[in-house]
């Protein structure tokens, strides 16, 4: 039976409107309501990794806001702030510190060092930060006035880091090995390979951070004729620590090399006034920055990761 004229216009006007609608929806952002289920993105087309699991959250909850702050205006030639650790060494520690959000378990860190460690301010800066973003992180340091890094070889202490059960190790050392007027590149390699094996047959799990010193001056003559200059041998030791990291599977934090390193690092200590009178060591306040460069440096690393 034929249709008249007034029975097609009438079918057509709402097969218009649905195209209409139809076209305004993909136009317009799709808005999800409380009672909305949730909106979950595609998947990859490969085996998931425990990373992957990000992908079940519309809204990326696992990373942290970073700690941004303005260095003294005399520092120059700074670099990027970064963790070095193209291996992904430490992966699997900031895939335990991403469950630790939820799960509520406890994680801890344990910070070996000279006396840049051993006076607490650098490391309890970067434990007092990190324990903002993970209320259950433990962040610990043992550090010894004067330690080389062949200092914690000893069986007790080795004994004494282990005891700590500890999931990630930071070693700061090297200030004192530059200060060798016969330093050895060869035989401070040796050292750090005594002290990372007597670590890892402990702790063949626990992943290692290694970092440069900040640097330093020497002094010369005494008294009213004492005078300084930057310490010549710390580009050597930071050298020998870089290489180090490097071919042996270790994650780096070159805070030496971040702050200017040979031309500028001790420069950029001194003239913004955070070094003490002896040139070594530093006031609270370089601690202090200090602790938040490597939280800075450590929070970058893990947002890297969850991301």
């Amino acid at each position: 039976m034929a249709w008249s004229r007034r029975g097609k216009t009438a079918g057509i006007g709402p097969l218009l409107t649905g195209v209409v609608f139809l076209l305004l929806m993909t136009l317009q952002p799709v808005r999800l309501h409380a009672q909305d289920g949730p909106f979950f993105p595609p998947l990859p087309d490969r085996p998931l990794t425990p990373r992957d699991t990000l992908l079940l959250h519309s809204q990326r909850t696992d990373t942290v806001p970073l700690l941004r702050f303005l260095l003294p205006a005399t520092f120059t030639e700074v670099g990027d702030n970064q963790l070095q650790d193209a291996d992904g060494v430490l992966d699997s520690f900031w895939e335990k510190l991403r469950l630790l959000r939820a799960t509520g378990d406890s994680l801890h860190i344990l910070h070996v060092g000279d006396s840049h460690v051993r006076g607490h301010i650098f490391p309890q800066t970067v434990g007092d930060s990190l324990k903002q973003a993970f209320t259950t992180l433990r962040y610990t340091d043992m550090g010894i006035n004067g330690a080389f890094c062949t200092t914690f070889t000893r069986p007790d202490r080795v004994e004494a880091v282990v005891a700590q059960h500890p999931d990630l190790l930071i070693l700061s050392f090297g200030t004192n090995e530059s200060h060798n007027r016969r330093y050895n590149a060869t035989l401070h390699r040796q050292q750090l390979d005594n002290l990372v094996r007597a670590l890892r047959d402990s702790l063949p799990d626990v992943p290692i951070l290694l970092t440069t010193p900040p640097g330093s001056y020497e002094r010369f003559g005494r008294r009213r004729n004492r005078s300084y200059k930057i310490n010549p041998r710390t580009a050597a030791t930071v050298q020998t620590i870089r290489e180090y990291a490097v071919s042996n599977g270790l994650a780096l934090w070159d805070m030496y090399g971040l702050l200017g390193g040979s031309s500028r690092a001790c420069r950029n200590w001194w003239e913004s006034g955070l070094m003490r009178p002896d040139h070594v060591h530093y006031l609270p306040e370089g601690y202090t920055l200090q602790g938040r460069l490597l939280y800075q440096a450590i929070l970058k690393s893990y947002n890297d990761y969850v991301r």
